[in-house]
């Protein structure tokens, strides 16, 4: 499970997208590869954002990659992107776009929007680091993450105390016999004892 990119874009109804800001970790490529990957993914990026209705959330597959996609609209007509390897959840990545782009509102104001340069936004690289791992950007993921991980101790216990259980069983199982034994010689014993008695 892997973010390769990750992007706010200004995605208006008519025209074309431009990104705002934009991070990716191209680390896992080549260094001969990364200025072409580089461009498929800015290309990706703008293309499924202007392709995506406002209001609207979607993923695209494309061949080893997925976009997932939520077009905010709205008076900001922001658009969230982000490109993963197929294998990362879906609620995650939805999850991670509605925070990246609360904060992005939250920290520039939409009067820089015409100039894409001229804003700075770090936070972007904070996320792409974060949210590698899918279960800090789902808190579900990761409540059935420590359900399983307590189910898991729990079934060690249970066996552990099943087999304490069997070993008790079998001890009281002793006892008993031991304790019919005992009563046997006891009986013996007065039986031997009474045939001597001494007057």
């Amino acid at each position: 499970m892997k973010i390769f990119s990750i992007s706010v874009v200004l995605a208006p109804p008519s025209g074309p997208s431009v990104v705002l800001s934009t991070s990716s970790d191209l680390a896992s490529f080549s260094f001969y590869q990364r200025g072409s990957v580089g461009e498929f993914m800015s290309f990706f990026t703008k293309t499924v954002a202007e392709r995506t209705l406002q209001g609207q959330r979607q993923s695209v597959q494309e061949n080893s990659y997925t976009a997932h996609v939520y077009n905010r609209g709205g008076a900001e007509q922001l658009a969230g992107v982000i490109i993963t390897d197929q294998e990362y959840p879906v609620r995650p990545a939805f999850s991670l776009l509605t925070k990246l782009l609360d904060d992005f509102t939250a920290k520039v104001p939409q009067s820089s929007f015409g100039n894409p340069g001229a804003i700075s936004f770090p936070d972007i690289n904070t996320y792409i680091q974060k949210y590698q791992d899918p279960r800090q950007a789902d808190t579900i993921m990761r409540v059935q993450q420590e359900l399983d991980e307590t189910k898991i101790v729990l079934h060690k216990t249970i066996e552990s105390v099943l087999q304490r259980g069997e070993r008790l069983d079998n001890l009281v199982e002793r006892s008993e016999a031991l304790s019919a034994q005992s009563k046997m010689f006891y009986k013996t014993a007065k039986k031997q004892n009474s045939c001597c008695l001494i007057m």
